[in-house]
């Protein structure tokens, strides 16, 4: 209990609360710019936190990354330009709630449940580190492999159309993905002598290009409603969420689990938590036909699955001081820079720090309300801009965005090539979506196949003869093979009546 008063002495500090406030306003601010990530709001923060002490300085990364994951829905649902690779998932969703005038539902869903995912995160992170760390070091290549297959099988269930036109989206973003010297090899693969494509393709400006660019497209062409305008409204942005949370209680507990499992996996991070969580959820659901319509179900789910994700990835970084995400890497070299040495020994020699930190969790948690409801009150007045106005305005943050990315003029003409490819996509009615999800999941599905087979001499068996990897192999078997047995029961079913 000793510990525990001074930590909270710690954290309550007038400039600890006061570097909370700034670091959380900044990180909604960049989060909310298309192309900005919540890595890049933490890598900015840095050079700060060599003049803070180190509780005021964990606790501005903490916040800002915490309020960054965030600030990448907001976009998506008011503009359909999704901030992180994780929100790419629900947009369709949010999206289409916002165009039918259902704006305060779907942004008071995204950041309440973030932060119901967020706190769960934390419990788990106080209560469960040792354990969850431990598990987490047993993952493999051979591991992560099926984790990465079951998450591109999450294609299969995103895709609001037929599973056909899912797979062919999911194949488009598996090609591009294969593009530049990323590879086993290092030979330039399909640069076709373009230098600036020896570096791959960079999967933010593709993601601006095929959501946010193709909007403007589908504009220009047929000068529809892409967004509808109306007048901005958040009264009701959290009385809303009380039924919310009475029709999907489930759905949020199921996605916090989830994303604090997946999290914890190094290297899995809160993309993969958020994909799966909401193919779990559209596969489960009792009305799957509404995913991609503008259902608060997907969103529920896949955004409390997101920032427990961020909670989870601190798990094996404080532990073992094995970074969980690209977040958590730069923290670690933070909390060695402050004398916090990641490792088991934390836990006992600095038991005081520890449990500031786990408060500082909690707090930037609780603070993602107030400031998310602020940040949420002054995008949406985005909504009441007229398109002629709105659409440029888009464009050119795609522009900033993607240049930001890559820092040459070669990532506006990728965001612009992608934003053509997403325009004639949805005019085939074939879903973005799996293309996002490809496009981020291929390079780690090739790096741990190869892996996986010169670890085993190119057995396959090898794949399942370690008993997690069994266990994942044989489920996202069992997940492929789902419609089958439907199929099968079902005229079983009818051949008996």
């Amino acid at each position: 209990m000793t510990a525990f008063s001074q930590a909270l002495g710690l954290v309550l500090d007038p400039q600890v609360i006061l570097a909370m406030l700034a670091s959380g306003a900044f990180g909604l601010f960049v989060g909310a710019i298309p192309g900005l990530t919540a890595t890049m709001a933490t890598a900015l923060l840095v050079p700060i936190t060599f003049f803070m002490g180190p509780i005021p300085a964990i606790a501005s990364i903490v916040t800002a990354a915490a309020m960054a994951i965030f600030a990448g829905d907001i976009p998506g649902a008011l503009l359909r330009i999704p901030g992180t690779p994780a929100s790419a998932a629900y947009v369709d969703d949010a999206h289409r709630m916002t165009r039918s005038g259902r704006a305060p539902e779907a942004l008071g869903a995204l950041l309440v449940f973030s932060v119901i995912g967020g706190i769960f995160g934390t419990v788990v992170l106080i209560l469960a580190s040792p354990i969850l760390a431990e598990i987490a070091l047993k993952f493999s290549s051979f591991e992560y492999f099926w984790l990465v297959v079951l998450g591109l099988s999450a294609a299969i269930f995103v895709s609001p159309g037929s599973v056909t036109r899912g797979l062919i989206a999911l194949t488009i973003g598996l090609v591009a993905a294969c593009v530049g010297m990323d590879n086993p090899s290092a030979e330039p693969r399909f640069t076709f002598g373009n230098i600036d494509l020896l570096g791959g393709i960079s999967f933010i400006p593709a993601m601006i290009g095929l959501f946010a660019a193709a909007e403007v497209f589908r504009y220009i062409v047929h000068g529809g409603s892409a967004v509808a305008p109306q007048h901005p409204e958040t009264r009701g942005l959290f009385r809303t969420q009380i039924g919310v949370m009475r029709r999907y209680p489930k759905q949020a507990i199921r996605g916090s689990i989830l994303g604090t499992v997946i999290g914890a996996l190094p290297g899995a991070g809160a993309d993969i938590a958020a994909w799966i969580s909401y193919a779990m959820s559209k596969r489960l659901s009792r009305t799957p036909e509404k995913f991609g319509h503008g259902h608060v179900e997907g969103l529920v789910e896949a955004g409390a699955s997101n920032n427990a994700a961020v909670s989870g990835a601190w798990i094996p970084a404080l532990v073992f001081g094995i970074p969980g995400d690209s977040i958590t890497a730069i923290v670690i070299g933070v909390l060695y820079i402050k004398g916090m040495n990641p490792g088991p020994t934390i836990f006992i020699n600095q038991a005081e720090m520890i449990n500031a930190l786990f408060i500082v969790f909690l707090l930037a948690n609780l603070l993602m309300i107030p400031l998310g409801w602020l940040a949420i009150r002054a995008s949406s007045w985005l909504l009441a801009v007229p398109q002629k106005i709105l659409m440029p305005i888009i464009l050119m943050f795609c522009i900033v965005g993607s240049f930001a990315i890559t820092n040459s003029v070669f990532g506006i003409a990728l965001m612009l090539g992608f934003g053509v490819l997403g325009f004639l996509m949805e005019e085939n009615d074939i879903p973005i979506a799996p293309a996002i999800l490809g496009l981020v999941l291929g390079p780690l599905l090739e790096q741990h196949f190869i892996t996986s087979m010169i670890k085993s001499d190119g057995n396959l068996l090898a794949f399942f003869e370690r008993p997690i990897a069994a266990g994942l192999g044989i489920f996202t078997i069992l997940v492929w093979a789902s419609p089958l047995i439907r199929k099968l029961v079902l005229r079983r079913k009818e051949a008996v009546s």
